[in-house]
This record gives C-alpha cells, structure tokens and sequence, in this order.
C-alpha cells in the first residue's frame, strides 16, 4: 500500500540553470529533498517532527526532459513500501504547463529517534502518519546508523 500524492510547486530560478542551458541534475535532488520533507511535516504531528530525524540511505534519480529558465514545475511523492529499516519514497518531477515527466526519484528514507526509545514506536508511527502498512520487528540502531 501507498501514501496519497502530495505536491508542491516551485519555478525555476537563474541559479537553478547549468551551462548546458538547463536545470542541474544537483537542483533535482535537492527539490526531491524539499517535497519529501514538505509531505512530512504537512501529514505528522508536531510531536512527530520533534521526535524524528530522517536519514536518506540511497538516491535513484531518471532524468526524462530538462526543465528551463522560467518553468514553473509540479513536485509530487508518495511513500511506497515501508520495510523494518526503511521508506521507500517516489518523486515525480512534471512541467506544469504541459505535464511533461522530467525526472522521477526513489529514495529510501530511515527514520530515527531523536531521543533514546523504542524504534518500532518510531516506525509505527511514521507508517500511521503515511497510511502504510509496516510490520515491526525488534531492532535497535546505533547513532552512526548501523544495525543491532
């Protein structure tokens, strides 16, 4: 199961453009960054935000179509599966004025506790706040990520 949509519209700006007269690959990755954060605190509690980091374990990025000086273009995600370590995330990235596909992204998210607990109690509610299901099993984190 999958979250619902989210979107966000942004319009490219002069720094956003490279030499080859286009959006860099670097601006791409970062507009995945910010709809995937603007989804998270749009649908999670405040307490939530507070309790949970999210950490990106890998980045999968296709690049369709440029987008150009003065495209305004759609960010849309979604949350896919949700595994014990992580959530997967798909970013479409679309020119508003005709829909053209311009990138798409997966990227594995893991979220971690900011404050010492259980981290099932983080997943379960990370799963709840994006209406996926996921099955907790055991497991603790270390603070440089790797798991116990």
């Amino acid at each position: 199961m999958s979250s619902a949509p989210f979107e966000k519209s942004v319009s490219v700006m002069p720094e956003d453009i490279d030499e080859q007269n286009h959006v860099n690959n670097t601006v791409y990755l970062r507009w995945v960054q910010e709809v995937d954060t603007a989804h998270w605190k749009a649908i999670a509690s405040r307490e939530a935000q507070k309790g949970i980091g999210w950490v990106v374990l890998r980045h999968e990025i296709d690049y369709k179509a440029p987008a150009c000086l003065g495209d305004d273009v759609v960010l849309r995600t979604w949350v896919g599966q949700a595994t014990r370590l992580t959530f997967e995330r798909f970013t479409e990235i679309l020119r508003r004025s005709d829909g053209q596909l311009l990138s798409k992204a997966r990227t594995l998210w893991c979220p971690l506790m900011r404050k010492p607990a259980g981290q099932c109690a983080c997943r379960s509610t990370c799963a709840s706040s994006f209406r996926v299901e996921f099955r907790c099993a055991r497991f603790s984190l270390l603070a440089c990520g790797t798991v116990r």
